[in-house]
């Protein structure tokens, strides 16, 4: 190692890093922020040597150049250079990128990489003292993956240029995760709901009442299709005696979960706090870059990118020592230890707090609202995991009366264990209280209550729910789960609604057109085999350069076939309709556009007339208006649905029409969801019992609209 000078240049990627860092390190040290790369391919060509070597063409990134000739300028002054971007591919790269552009100046520069896992003051000043060097395999792990996504991007997105519609733009792992949404989709669309009934009894013992639910009729479990059948079984039990035919009890013990891995995190802070992915991994590099606590500045969470369920003994030793002081009764006599996952790479610890005795109760003060429901979440299931189990105890209690038995189920909490720390991430106990019971007792019938139901179709996918698909499936990695779904949406592929992803009719056609021309990129499993080797590159067990080798030729041959045979979209897009522009009394033509269909006058560019796509019939007897997509005065506020024959028709909806028609009424349906049925078709006619219920319709109150542009 090279003799150091008295002054080092440490170079990190964010600005928040560096005012953390500097504040560590003291004099002899100055901490400079790179701002991510500095260094990258060009946006506006392909610039990869496809011919020979697939060696990519590097400059300096646009709007970059100044940052880069004032840290060349810092480094080649301060002599000695320490480069400290993250630890994974993107920030190898970064810092190979960093080296080699110094080097190119002052060739006799002295310069070594650091790494670390956490931002505090031990950890900065041990990576400080054991450099190292640039990780080549990684860098080209991160140059096989920044080709790859170049190929694919840049010969698919002429693609949809030519047979779609101009400036749009396709990319290798992103229209995979848009087939999943999409696939999701039309499930969601093909899905029937069918009804069916449940049945509870109101039963007494003494002055106490409580429900059991039917659980078995005749010898197998109830299938009651209609309200006839319920009634029927009505009919049948109001004649019998009801009493206690088995008292079962049963123990069950819960571990405490893991620690968080970067997609757990993600998964947890959606279910739990309505994050979005993105959100949750910008919070989370704010509690990892530092914040002020008090009077110092420290990092509040490890590297917030890993799929990993690994800590430190340090770490391990340090929440022991916790909870032996605050909760001695649940500390294990052994640490707990978790596997981790399958195909993770295991470069990082699992998410967790760098001090457990910041409680978040502690730093609350000095913490946002949202970072303080994060770093709690965090804090909670990493002390938790090291911690002993919770322990159930669940009485279920059978009922028989004739040929009906049914049953009720209580379960209640023994042993808190791990539960104790548990306030974001606990769960409230929700059971029917039951008197104390034993087997034989009689029962009064207080009543019988018949619920009508209909199944549920296959969930839309969320934030959490994409992200979980995409781990399980090996699609992605850490750092490219959040971006995955920003990328859709930015694009107008997918819209999020009700927290759901949603394709657009934009996204479909995509889809639709990329999954038939190219079946084997789309591949979900081909994806994530590409993913396991780029992860055998970063291991030295595979040459990136054959990699891509084998991977293009075949592309770029499919590529050149489907532009010369696939017919174009552009005008399969423009449909003409029977509807008529007010304006100059042309017909009206169907077009897509970046937000979706529209309709315009076929007279464009002399009439400029547009206005919303019809999506349903109005229901209103002799009405023969529209229903479209309405915003009230002003166009804030949440869109609804209404005639377009207002104000003489005030007929609204809050809920989208479908493509269908009630079979009862002739009245469209809307789709409507909650957190107990999640997705559903209903009527929209109140009169109308079709898959609806009264209670849940919303008022359909006039509202005041504008006019359509």
């Amino acid at each position: 190692m090279a003799e150091k000078k008295a002054h080092t240049l440490l170079i990190v990627e964010s600005p928040a890093k560096a005012k953390t860092i500097e504040k560590y390190l003291g004099k002899g040290y100055t901490v400079e922020a790179s701002m991510g790369h500095l260094i990258d391919l060009p946006k506006s060509r392909l610039a990869i040597d496809v011919e020979d070597s697939f060696e990519p063409e590097y400059i300096t990134v646009r709007g970059k150049a100044k940052i880069l000739k004032e840290l060349t300028k810092k480094a080649k002054k301060a002599g000695h250079v320490l480069l400290a971007s993250d630890n994974d591919r993107e920030g190898e790269a970064i810092s190979y990128h960093l080296q080699r552009s110094f080097l190119s100046k002052n060739p006799d520069l002295s310069i070594e990489r650091i790494v670390f896992n956490e931002i505090t003051p031990a950890a900065i000043r041990e990576a400080v003292a054991h450099p190292s060097r640039i990780d080549d395999d990684k860098v080209s792990a991160q140059k096989a993956r920044r080709i790859l996504d170049r190929l694919v991007g840049y010969h698919l997105s002429p693609i949809l240029w030519k047979k779609v519609k101009n400036g749009l733009s396709a990319g290798r792992v992103q229209s995979v995760a848009l087939r999943l949404i999409s696939d999701r989709e039309a499930e969601v669309e093909a899905f029937i709901p069918e009804e069916y009934w449940t049945l509870d009894a109101e039963l007494a013992s003494g002055k106490h009442e409580f429900r059991a639910q039917l659980v078995k009729y005749r010898d197998g479990k109830p299938e009651i299709r209609d309200e006839a059948a319920v009634n029927e079984i009505i009919a049948a039990l109001e004649k019998e005696s009801f009493r206690v035919a088995e008292i079962k009890e049963s123990e069950k013990t819960i571990r405490p979960r893991a620690p968080f891995t970067t997609s757990q995190l993600q998964q947890t802070a959606a279910n739990r706090l309505g994050f979005t992915s993105k959100k949750t991994m910008q919070i989370a590099q704010q509690l990892y870059e530092g914040v002020n606590v008090g009077s110092n500045r420290l990092g509040l969470i490890t590297y917030m990118r890993t799929d990993s369920t690994r800590i430190s003994q340090t770490a391990l030793d340090e929440v022991r020592r916790f909870l032996s002081n605050e909760h001695p009764k649940e500390l294990p006599e052994e640490a707990n230890s978790y596997s981790v996952g399958k195909g993770a790479q295991d470069a990082h610890e699992a998410i967790r707090p760098t001090v457990v005795a910041y409680t978040p109760d502690e730093v609350k003060e000095s913490l946002t609202k949202d970072q303080h429901k994060l770093y709690s979440i965090i804090w909670e299931r990493f002390v938790s995991s090291q911690m002993t189990p919770a322990k159930t105890k669940t009485v279920s209690v059978d009922i028989a009366a004739g040929e009906a038995l049914f049953r009720v189920t209580t379960t209640r909490t023994v042993e808190k264990g791990f539960q104790k720390v548990l306030k974001l991430l606990g769960t409230r106990e929700k059971n029917e209280k039951v008197p104390h019971l034993l087997e034989g007792d009689p029962l009064d019938l207080a009543g019988l209550h018949p619920e009508q139901h209909f199944t549920s179709g296959p969930p839309r996918y969320t934030d959490a729910s994409i992200v979980k698909t995409l781990e399980e499936k090996g699609i992605g990695r850490p750092s490219t789960y959040a971006p995955i779904i920003s990328v859709l949406l930015d694009r107008y592929y997918v819209v999020r609604k009700n927290k759901q992803l949603v394709p657009t009719a934009l996204g479909r056609i995509i889809n639709d057109l990329l999954t038939n021309s190219f079946p084997e990129v789309l591949d979900v499993n081909f994806t994530a085999d590409m993913e396991r080797r780029l992860d055998r590159v970063e291991e030295n067990q595979e040459e990136w350069v054959e990699m891509i080798r084998k991977f293009y030729r075949p592309f770029k041959h499919r590529v050149d076939h489907v532009m010369d045979t696939l017919e174009s979209l552009k005008g399969v897009m423009d449909e003409e309709t029977d509807y008529v522009c007010e304006k100059c009394g042309r017909k009206m033509v169907k077009k897509l556009g970046r937000y979706g269909f529209f309709l315009a006058c076929s007279g464009f560019p002399e009439c400029m007339n547009t206005r919303s796509v019809p999506l349903a019939d109005c229901p209103r007897p002799g009405c023969g208006g529209k229903i479209v997509a309405r915003k009230k005065q002003g166009g804030r506020g949440k869109e609804f649905y209404g005639c377009t024959n207002y104000p003489e028709c005030d007929f609204i909806s809050h809920f989208k029409p479908t493509s269908s028609d009630c079979p009862k009424c002739g009245w469209f349906l809307v789709e409507k969801s909650d957190k107990r049925r999640g997705t559903y078709k209903a009527c929209i006619n109140p009169d109308c019992d079709y898959l609806h219920s009264h209670e849940e319709e919303e008022a359909q109150q006039p509202v005041e609209v504008e006019e359509e542009a």
